[in-house]
């Protein structure tokens, strides 16, 4: 019995009755086949041997058999053995063991043979070999690569998150185990395929610092790194395209596939057309598509037209009070007027009707009174230089190409006071959804993303496989405290900040907002607490980098909002890199500039109170003022002071210096020529001798700061997702370091008003218990309620963005839609002639048919058909080119062609015409033109999508007919024009692709206004997607219609008078 039950399931399941807790294992080998394959249809098996195969090659006794299996489990915990996670990490160590069994033959190679693996790795994949084939030794030659350029070598657990991302998945990687280098390994793999791969961070910052990062190990194995930033050309953005690897950020990558699909010709497209993605590897996937995924990329034109209301509206609203005139709604964000506000609206208007379609101010009053209670300035947005620029709420960043859409940014601008800016009318948008669904092998890394699985699952398709750290996280998360009122825990949250001042150890706090991250900081000057601010104010937000580098110091204290996408780990100790800089800075700017920085554009100074000094040995002061005097005499050479700016870009221009060319070099250079005064390679080097200074300061400090506890994480309030909580949580105890975080909330917090939960019985059992309502208290119980709260606000959260796919997935006609309009476009603007031109026939006889359909009806005798109409519609089409061949011919005459037809056996298709009817221009030479209309007679012949019926063949002649007619005389009289194939060509293509942008936006405006007005239809018991999907259907039809229709007249129009294409579309 015993062993059927071995047989009959998972051997380990079998050991259920064993009384020790854990097994000896070694996690380099599997004990079973994978699991992965079975469950995650994207994870696909590698090609190593299982030595389970091994054992049952050599059976062995079942007792021995069994002492070996728990052997090979040492250490493992009983939760593990059923978890499938747990299952495909210990399926990766395969992988691993081989790389790391080619390691010592690859660290034998000299750097151009380690080089020189790229062009073998290509040449095996061009003679057959997959990229699973070389994976194991393309991953050694990364990592030998990084070990020699950066002095950094993968760890065991990075070459498995390189191998998750390779294989399709998102790597849940925690907070400083390294997810910048393990990039590295799935980008250069792929990257050998010649496709390009795009790896894409959430702003420049990043994107900048992991292309000069990372890209010295890609160029030294001899790809080409690519770099977008904003501001670019699209000469420079076409050039980065192109590279092997993309650095580039969300946004970025989403504006520039719209705009090379509102682009009007070849030369503007900056993409690898016509296929732009290939391979993506997305940093902070959760943020870029969880967070992000409720704001649209949109691509809008101006309208000014109403630009004067939304002042007026501002000061409507202001005379209207909330509960009497309005009421509002805070969970999703909606204002609803009552009868009395209609009322008190409509009077001081003096307007009959808000919603009156002539004189309409429904819409700009609802848009008031949301910019009233829902924009809050320095919590949504900021106002600097007379513009309100919006605050990410998820990054804490100002994104100042930003604009809130549907009038909300005007509204906000009129209560302000601000200059209105031009109204917006949507011309292109995508979610980033859409977006990152149209590369066919997508993957990402995160530190938090195993909460949103199940969505990322259902949305993407992409399982997360949870990547285990390096060392043991010893982090303790202490209890949240629940305050009944806010007062009580801003009172709790400078006193637990003050406590561990005294004790020197670190504090990050987390606030939701710049509102809050102010109060607290007013609260610690008043108790002498020195402390760094990082929030969206400029003065704060220029300094980020700086200000997190210091965060991990002794006796640090930073008030933050959020910390998602920092980019910049929180060291014990300190950057040492960052304070080399300060160093450098603070030592070289008093000789360089004596122009002081402009505190909102180069940022406050850092408070240093309490902080250690870093103390700089003798050769570095040496070096310090070598350099100080170097760059006085430069100055003053040309002249005169350099600016603040100038001299900050001179100094860390010398940094990277510093990171990409050897010592040898640099005092190569420095030893050239006496006589010139290299300031570049002098501030580089004594740099590089700064720093070894400070990685010693940094590791003595590093080292006390982990006795005294680690960096503490203190969060002020919960927010809407537990994953945001859990990425300030990962601020502290990275790499094994200790640390520990403390969450405090209010009952009183946004979050609990935002979704009307009922606290009050929560407010009522502190007071009960404390008999103070600024107490806080820590059961359990309440904590459990509190995080059943939070639960409730993410699947709100995840109904909306589920949502907005669907109706984006409505508008794509379940993908088909977008992706038809720019294909077309792409097709029209990097074909070939005779594409563009085969395209234009298409459309002449899908519009013929139109016509024909319109008035005829197969089922029916030719004498019921409407053939006076059918031909007078015809002529319309072509105007006066069509006029002159069809003049006087009558109804009768029509239909008695037709009859003559009728009883044909046969005909010739190149030549055929209607009896006693004109004959088509004979344009139809050549084999290329022939072939052309024998392919347009196989497609009407073919065709199921037309109604069936006894005259069903004469209906097809006739179609043959006028389309073989109207496409003859658009070559005659082109032919006739005497312009050049050239100039042909580019009118043909301007046409068609600006009146498919014209009808395109049209539809995105009615499927907007369309998604906003469908859900009215819900209480008529009607399915609002249902709905939506039967009208985006009929919109989208009647826009290919309109859109082949005017393309046909316009170049009709145009070659029988011509005249400059873009009067074709003046208003």
């Amino acid at each position: 019995m015993a062993h059927l039950l071995l047989l009959s399931s998972p051997p380990h399941l079998s050991l259920s009755c064993a009384s020790e807790p854990s097994f000896s294992s070694s996690p380099s080998i599997p004990l079973y086949p994978p699991l992965r394959t079975l469950h995650f249809s994207r994870v696909r098996r590698r090609r190593f041997v299982s030595s389970a195969s091994a054992t049952i090659a050599s059976p062995k006794p079942l007792i021995v058999s069994l002492k070996e299996k728990l052997g090979s489990l040492k250490g493992t915990k009983w939760s593990d053995l059923w978890s499938l996670n747990n299952w495909v990490v210990r399926d990766y160590y395969r992988l691993v063991n081989a790389v790391n069994a080619l390691e010592p033959r690859i660290q034998r190679l000299s750097d151009e043979q380690l080089r020189g693996k790229t062009v073998e790795f290509r040449l095996r994949l061009s003679q057959g070999e997959t990229l699973s084939d070389i994976q194991a030794e393309a991953f050694a030659v990364v990592r030998e690569a990084a070990r020699r350029k950066l002095g950094m070598r993968h760890f065991d657990v990075q070459i498995i998150g390189g191998a998750v991302l390779h294989d399709g998945c998102i790597a849940e990687m925690k907070t400083g185990e390294g997810k910048t280098l393990v990039s590295t390994l799935a980008a250069y793999l792929n990257a050998l395929a010649g496709n390009g791969v795009h790896v894409v961070t959430v702003n420049d910052y990043l994107a900048q610092r992991d292309a000069e990062w990372m890209g010295r190990i890609h160029r030294f194995l001899g790809l080409s790194i690519g770099l977008i930033q904003g501001g670019m050309t699209a000469d420079e953005r076409r050039s980065n395209y192109s590279c092997d690897i993309t650095y580039t950020n969300n946004s970025e990558l989403g504006f520039d596939y719209l705009r090379d699909n509102l682009s009007g010709n070849r030369e503007k497209l900056v993409m690898r057309w016509p296929k732009p993605f290939h391979f993506a590897i997305v940093d902070e996937v959760d943020s870029v598509l969880i967070d992000e995924g409720r704001n649209p990329l949109l691509i809008s034109g101006e309208d000014s037209k109403d630009a004067a209301r939304y002042p007026v509206a501002a000061k409507v609203s202001e005379l209207l009070g909330r509960g009497i005139h309005y009421n509002v709604e805070l969970k999703d964000n909606s204002v609803n007027l009552t009868e009395e506000g209609v009322a008190l609206a409509e009077m001081v208007l003096e307007t009959d009707d808000l919603w009156d379609e002539n004189d309409p101010w429904a819409r700009f009053l609802i848009n008031a009174l949301k910019a009233k209670e829902f924009y809050r300035r320095d919590v949504q947005y900021i106002v600097r230089n007379g513009k309100a620029l919006i605050i990410n709420e998820l990054t804490g960043r100002v994104e100042e190409k930003r604009r809130w859409s549907e009038g909300i940014h005007q509204a906000v601008e009129a209560k302000e006071g601000l200059k209105i800016q031009a109204d917006s009318i949507v011309v292109a948008q995508i979610t980033y959804q859409s977006l990152f669904k149209l590369y066919p092998k997508l993957s990402g890394m995160t530190g938090t993303a195993k909460t949103e699985e199940k969505e990322f699952l259902k949305m993407f398709h992409t399982p997360v496989l949870e990547v285990p750290t390096n060392l043991p996280n010893i982090r303790c998360d202490l209890p949240i405290q629940a305050f009944a009122t806010a007062r009580g825990k801003w009172e709790y949250v400078r006193a637990e900040i003050e406590s561990m001042f005294q004790l020197g150890r670190p504090v990050l706090v987390g606030t939701t907002s710049v509102e809050n991250s102010e109060y607290l900081s007013d609260l610690l000057k008043d108790r002498n607490i020195p402390h760094n601010v990082l929030n969206a104010r400029p003065k704060y937000a220029a300094r980020e980098a700086e200000i997190v580098a210091q965060a991990g110091r002794k006796y640090a204290i930073t008030i933050s909002t959020n910390m998602a996408g920092r980019g910049t780990d929180i060291i014990l100790g300190g950057n040492p890199k960052m304070l080399a800089k300060e160093v450098i800075e603070d030592s070289l700017l008093p000789f360089m500039t004596h122009e002081a920085p402009n505190v909102e554009t180069d940022g406050e100074p850092i408070s240093q109170k309490g902080l250690s000094k870093i103390k700089v040995g003798p050769s570095s002061l040496a070096l310090l003022a070598k350099a100080a005097l170097m760059a006085k005499y430069v100055c003053k050479s040309e002249g005169n002071d350099w600016s603040y700016r100038k001299a900050k870009s001179v100094i860390s221009e010398s940094i990277q210096m510093s990171q990409t060319v050897e010592m040898e070099e640099l005092e190569k250079q420095l030893a050239e020529d006496p006589g010139m005064y290299p300031l570049k390679p002098v501030i580089a080097v004594a740099f590089l001798t700064v720093l070894k200074d400070c990685e010693v300061h940094c590791s003595n400090e590093g080292a006390e700061v982990k006795r005294l506890g680690g960096l503490h994480v203190i969060g002020t309030s919960l927010h809407e997702s537990r994953r945001i909580d859990n990425q300030l949580r990962g601020r502290a105890a990275r790499q094994g370091d200790p640390g520990s975080t403390r969450f405090m909330v209010s009952l009183q917090d946004e979050m609990f008003q935002k979704f009307n939960f009922d606290t009050e019985w929560a407010v009522k059992l502190i007071s009960k218990i404390t008999n103070n309502e600024d107490i806080p208290i820590e059961g359990h119980t309440i904590v459990k309620q509190l995080l059943a709260l939070q639960i409730n606000a993410e699947k709100y959260f995840f109904g909306i963005r589920k949502s907005l796919v669907e109706f984006d997935e409505v508008l794509e006609f379940h993908q088909v839609q977008r992706k038809h309009v720019y294909n077309l476009r792409q097709l029209i603007l990097t074909g070939d002639s005779e594409s563009c031109r085969e395209q234009i026939f298409q459309y002449m006889q899908a519009v013929v048919d139109e016509i024909v359909f319109g008035n005829i009806d197969p089922l029916k005798h030719p004498s019921n058909w409407r053939l006076g109409k059918l031909f007078n519609e015809f002529v319309g089409i072509g105007g006066k080119i069509l006029a002159e061949s069809f003049a006087g011919i009558r109804e009768q005459v029509i239909l008695s062609s037709i009859e003559q037809i009728s009883g044909l056996g046969s005909i010739k298709v190149d030549t055929f015409s209607l009896p006693n009817l004109p004959i088509p221009p004979s344009t139809f030479r050549g084999i290329c033109k022939k072939n052309s209309s024998l392919k347009r007679w196989l497609a009407i012949c073919t065709d199921d999508t037309t109604k069936k019926g006894r005259y069903q063949g004469t209906c097809n002649l006739i179609r043959k007919y006028l389309g073989d007619f109207l496409i003859a005389s658009y070559l005659e009289v082109v032919q006739d024009s005497g312009y050049d194939d050239t100039y042909v060509q580019e009118i043909e293509r301007e046409v068609i692709v600006k009146t498919l942008d014209c009808f395109w936006r049209d539809h995105l405006v009615n499927m907007n206004r369309l998604s906003s007005a469908v859900n009215v239809r819900s209480f008529g018991h009607r399915d609002p997607l249902e709905e939506y999907k039967i009208d985006g259907c009929r919109f989208f039809i009647s826009m290919l219609s309109a859109t082949r229709r005017l393309t046909v007249e316009s170049l009709l129009h145009y070659w029988s008078s011509p005249m400059d294409s873009e009067e074709l579309y003046a208003p």
